[in-house]
């Protein structure tokens, strides 16, 4: 099988690319990115024969065409992220996620790609009420992020459907953990830097909004299985994380005190706390896909990565 990742430079593409390249049901993992935020570097640990790289933007079809041909699968990652700097990107923000999907799944239909999953979000959800959210709760993103996300959902059905594709949306639980393009704007990862660079850790609100995580390599390893065993993933929506690892923020702010030694957290109660969603993940059971960290372990992971030069290699 040949695939081809989107934004496979980013934080979560840094390491699906090298899972996809040692997987001995991949031919050739083709790279889809326009280096606006990753970088080159993230994939050095990958770069052999059975890799290719084209450099553009989603939204321009030529590009898109160049990447896709001669692809089975298709793993749509690239988008602008950081959920709450969208409302000032707003435009932009719908341009790539929303128009540069639809580039990419009419370009994946047209040239006969069998399997499309896409990167969603828990954030869709916003500030849902009730708890353990499934996927038939009524998304209410509160953010051009989550919007578009939504949108580029619907873009998957209706265009998947036209196109005859395998198609799965994966709404990701929040990503955390060290990668070759790891990211500081998400929060756990935020947190254990300004916990090491004896910084108190910020939370906005009173830290009672809730949260699920996921490590990035199960994350990783979760968008390998839906590109490549399609048929176990037989509905287009999906949450995917772990029950058990729904956190309200304060209380990750409190396991980092512990992993990492923060010496205090800054409660701005004034603040707008963003999105607070409890989510099920019982779905995700039927596939036979499992999660394999915990939080606890992520943060000690980081908290070592961040502070011991003997730490073990990134992508092993």
């Amino acid at each position: 099988m040949n695939v081809l990742v989107t934004g496979g430079c980013g934080y979560i593409g840094s390491v699906l690319v090298d899972l996809l390249d040692k997987d001995d049901r991949t031919d050739r993992v083709v790279v889809l990115d326009d280096l606006s935020t990753g970088s080159p570097r993230t994939l050095l640990s990958s770069l052999t024969g059975s890799i290719g790289f084209v450099r553009g933007d989603v939204r321009d079809a030529e590009t898109v065409e160049r990447a896709v041909d001669g692809c089975d699968a298709v793993i749509h990652l690239a988008a602008i992220t950081g959920a709450s700097s969208t409302h000032d990107r707003r435009e932009e923000t719908v341009s790539i996620n929303r128009d540069g999907t639809e580039t990419v799944l009419k370009t994946a239909g047209q040239f006969g790609v069998d399997n499309v999953v896409l990167a969603s979000s828990c954030n869709v959800y916003g500030r849902a009420s009730g708890r353990e959210l499934d996927e038939t709760a009524d998304p209410e993103p509160i953010n051009p992020y989550a919007e578009s996300k939504l949108e580029a959902e619907r873009l998957l059905s209706t265009l998947g459907s036209r196109f005859g594709f395998d198609r799965t949306a994966l709404r990701m639980a929040t990503n955390y953990g060290a990668a070759p393009g790891v990211r500081f704007n998400l929060v756990v990862n935020r947190f254990v830097f300004q916990a090491l660079t004896d910084r108190a850790l910020t939370v906005y609100g009173d830290g009672s909004n809730w949260r699920p995580f996921i490590h990035v390599r199960d994350a990783a390893r979760a968008y390998a299985h839906a590109a490549l065993q399609p048929d176990s993933w037989s509905h287009t929506v999906y949450n995917v994380g772990n029950g058990d690892e729904n956190y309200r923020i304060r209380d990750v702010a409190a396991l980092i005190e512990e992993e990492a030694g923060a010496a205090d957290v800054a409660y701005r109660a004034d603040e707008q706390p963003g999105p607070s969603y409890h989510v099920s993940f019982d779905r995700l059971a039927e596939t036979g896909f499992r999660t394999e960290w915990t939080l606890r372990e992520g943060v000690r992971d980081l908290t070592q990565r961040f502070t011991d030069v003997q730490a073990p290699p990134l992508l092993q």
